[in-house]
């Protein structure tokens, strides 16, 4: 939003956005390789045990050593994108324009590709620093059909992979994703129902709703990202190379 080469001062440009001047200013900062190595031991740890909360990952990276408070485990884990799975109250109603759709697959029988699609965003760790993974995936194939690469946590990529996959293989009859924000946006699923597409959308902390794509995720982070140190691409929506 801020113009450097525009004839109003940035001072100016900053009164009228409402900004601090502080936000033009600013210049990000790489993690730190202890953050880092955190972030990924975090990660480890949040597929061996799914319902370890904040104060559990906490003890448990203390028990090894790591001089870590929950506050800061909070921070990493909203950072990497990830939260703990357990039955959690409704207490709180969601934005008008982010609906969320019911689970369709409940004793529905899957026999055929195109049949239903899945959809998830993993935390990936690099040799420097991470990024998030979007995968497609036909759960009667077990095939991964699409996936695109960010280092934020946004829409775009997730919609561009949903582009992909539909352009290769036409589109599926039931799309189905968790909750996240990325998934219940606008873009989101104007994208599937401009292609006729049903909505199913897991429920809260129900990992097994979307439990194939979670395995994916495991076979991938052990069989892979946790046995080589993996670096960025030229292209890094399209795909990452093992040093």
């Amino acid at each position: 939003m801020i113009d450097r080469s525009h004839p109003l001062p940035i001072g100016r440009q900053c009164q009228l956005l409402r900004l601090a001047r502080s936000t033009a200013y600013y210049q990000p900062r790489p993690f730190s390789d202890t953050t880092l190595a955190l972030m990924r031991r975090i990660d480890e740890l949040h597929l061996q045990y799914p319902f370890a909360g904040a104060r559990m990952l906490r003890d448990l990276l203390r028990h090894e050593g790591h001089a870590i408070g929950r506050r800061q485990v909070v921070t990493l884990m909203r950072r990497m994108g990830i939260t703990a799975i357990y039955r959690m109250p409704r207490t709180s109603q969601r934005h008008p324009a982010h609906r969320i759709y019911p689970y369709l697959l409940r004793q529905l029988t899957i026999t055929r590709p195109n049949h239903v699609w899945a959809a998830d965003i993993t935390y990936i760790p690099m040799q420097r620093g991470f990024v998030y993974l979007c995968a497609i995936l036909d759960w009667a194939s077990r095939r991964v059909l699409a996936w695109r690469l960010s280092n934020t946590l946004t829409t775009d990529f997730c919609v561009e992979a949903v582009q992909e996959a539909i352009s290769q293989h036409g589109p599926p009859e039931i799309f189905n994703t968790d909750q996240g924000c990325q998934f219940t946006s606008q873009e989101f699923t104007g994208l599937l129902q401009a292609h006729g597409i049903q909505i199913s959308m897991d429920g809260i902390g129900r990992w097994r709703d979307n439990v194939f794509v979670e395995r994916l995720w495991r076979s991938l982070k052990y069989e892979e990202v946790y046995l080589h140190a993996m670096r960025l691409s030229p292209t890094l929506s399209r795909g990452w190379d093992a040093t």
